[in-house]
């Protein structure tokens, strides 16, 4: 199991997913306590001399202006913690809670935050034995960041909230009972503490992080997905021809119409009927397929440029900068996640549009050139595929309210000091929704395509990559003669889609 060092330095999105799904362990950097030790007492300083520093020894958001007295500066940083948390729903999956205490762990320890390595090495205490707090999934505008996310998650630093320890159910136990079990102290809050422990977009990064990961292997999925479809409809690759997808060289197009070259290459199948008539000119859902799919691409590249900033940048508030001035920031506020959530959203789920399609041409007698109806070598006693259209059918649509953007939504908070936010938070969240649909929409064209490729068997092979595809998806679920359930089928097909991914890429060369 590899290490991943919380030093300040951006972490990678592969960095997050690991550490998420328990492939990696994160340390904090050796050099980190002193680093943040000269901030710190940058803050230690403000104080003594008396003038006004946010969060620091004033009230918070719209009462930025009242001063708050010595003696109640931890009283103050308390406080924060626990009237911000406010998050009601259901609480968060292990792997985006421990993607959180990662990245808050991550900011705190570039260095600009002026409080103490306590916070920091807590939170990856926390992670290490795996006591995750409870973490309700909304409640969040995305303005300072996710306020009651990030609220929740400090409570246990400080001895209050929930804990979950393996074993417990979702909803866990109270955080100082778990806490003791293992030996561990509550922290006492100092200045500033509180407030650095709540301000930030780590929760948007989490899910953004997933999601792009994601994302990346649902594009080239659908391009496998596609490449068996049209072998099973007699279609051709003449669209894909270099020659004409480099007049309009969108980078995300060529990548896709170069991976269908590659994963067609060599057909039998599609070489039986070249020539034939009914290949001059392919449907939209076939023939366009690189210039959708490569839009989609171009946009999850934007998403993915916009999470590789965001994993390296400091969003608390205020923050110390090098010349240890204490200056207030605007970086919490999440608009360039709400943005890349809402584009990723709309982009990806036209991957299951356009699936859906495909899928649709090959059930219907009047489009799939010759196919029994619904993929049913028996149809009329049988109905074969023909519901697993209606799940693509009803996830599709399901997308297009999903894809709604949140971002475009603001409503004020805080007295109105907060008079614009982001949603951002809601932006990732239903993303996460989408891929999953997306995800789902193609295995079902891959379960029907590779139904429709050996119902072609006395025609011709495929081509390599696609006939390796065939076999593993075949390994899990034997073609359907005689109708049985669906549901099952789809659902290993979607469990099979990282390895139908790394076999067709190991059967032609790799894919873009």
């Amino acid at each position: 199991m590899r290490t991943v060092i919380v030093n300040g330095d951006a972490l990678t999105v592969a960095d997050v997913v690991d550490v998420a799904f328990g492939a990696a362990r994160a340390q904090l950097g050796p050099e980190v306590p002193a680093r943040m030790e000269t901030t710190r007492a940058v803050v230690a300083a403000a104080i003594a001399g008396g003038g006004p520093v946010y969060g620091v020894n004033t009230g918070f958001g719209a009462l930025a202006d009242t001063r708050v007295g010595e003696k109640d500066l931890t009283t103050l940083q308390g406080a924060i913690v626990r009237s911000h948390a406010a998050a009601t729903g259901e609480p968060l999956d292990d792997p985006t809670v421990r993607a959180i205490l990662l990245l808050r762990a991550r900011t705190l320890a570039a260095g600009y935050s002026g409080v103490r390595a306590a916070l920091p090495e807590r939170l990856l205490e926390l992670l290490a034995k795996d006591l995750l707090p409870v973490v309700p999934c909304k409640g969040s505008v995305g303005a300072s960041g996710d306020l009651a996310q990030l609220a929740h998650l400090a409570q246990p630093l400080i001895g209050e909230g929930r804990l979950r320890a393996p074993g417990d159910g979702p909803h866990g136990r109270p955080a100082a009972e778990v806490l003791a079990e293992h030996g561990i102290e509550p922290l006492v809050l100092a200045p500033k503490e509180g407030l650095s422990l709540v301000n930030g977009t780590e929760p948007m990064q989490a899910l953004l992080a997933f999601s792009v990961r994601d994302a990346e292997l649902l594009a080239r999925a659908a391009d496998v997905a596609c490449a068996l479809s049209i072998e099973a409809l007699l279609g051709t690759d003449r669209p894909y021809d270099e020659r004409v997808q480099i007049i309009r060289p969108h980078p995300g197009q060529l990548d896709s119409a170069a991976n269908l070259r590659a994963l067609l290459a060599g057909s039998a199948l599609m070489a039986s009927h070249r020539h034939s008539r009914h290949a001059v000119q392919d449907a939209y859902s076939m023939r366009c397929a690189p210039q959708v799919h490569g839009a989609v691409r171009d946009v999850l590249g934007y998403a993915r440029r916009v999470i590789d900033t965001e994993l390296g940048s400091v969003v608390d508030n205020p923050v110390i900068v090098p010349d240890g001035e204490v200056m207030t920031t605007g970086n919490f506020h999440g608009e360039p996640l709400a943005f890349a959530g809402d584009m990723l959203a709309m982009a990806i789920s036209e991957l299951a549009s356009i699936s859906e399609r495909r899928v649709d041409r090959m059930l219907d007698p009047a489009s799939s050139r010759g196919l029994p109806p619904f993929l049913a070598p028996d149809a009329g006693t049988n109905s074969g595929y023909m519901l697993a259209q209606y799940t693509a059918a009803s996830l599709v649509s399901e997308n297009k309210v999903l894809a709604h953007p949140a971002s475009v939504d603001t409503i004020p908070t805080s007295g109105k000091q907060e008079d614009h936010v982001s949603m951002g938070w809601t932006s990732v969240r239903k993303l996460r929704d989408v891929i999953v649909n997306v995800r789902t929409c193609l295995a079902v064209e891959i379960l029907c395509a590779v139904q429709g490729i050996d119902l072609r068997a006395s025609i011709g092979a495929p081509a390599g990559p696609l006939a390796a595809v065939r076999d593993v998806v075949r390994a899990r679920v034997p073609m359907m003669a005689v109708d049985r359930e669906v549901s099952g089928q789809i659902v290993a097909v979607d469990e099979l889609i990282p390895a139908i991914c790394e076999t067709a890429a190991a059967h032609c060369g790799g894919l873009k």
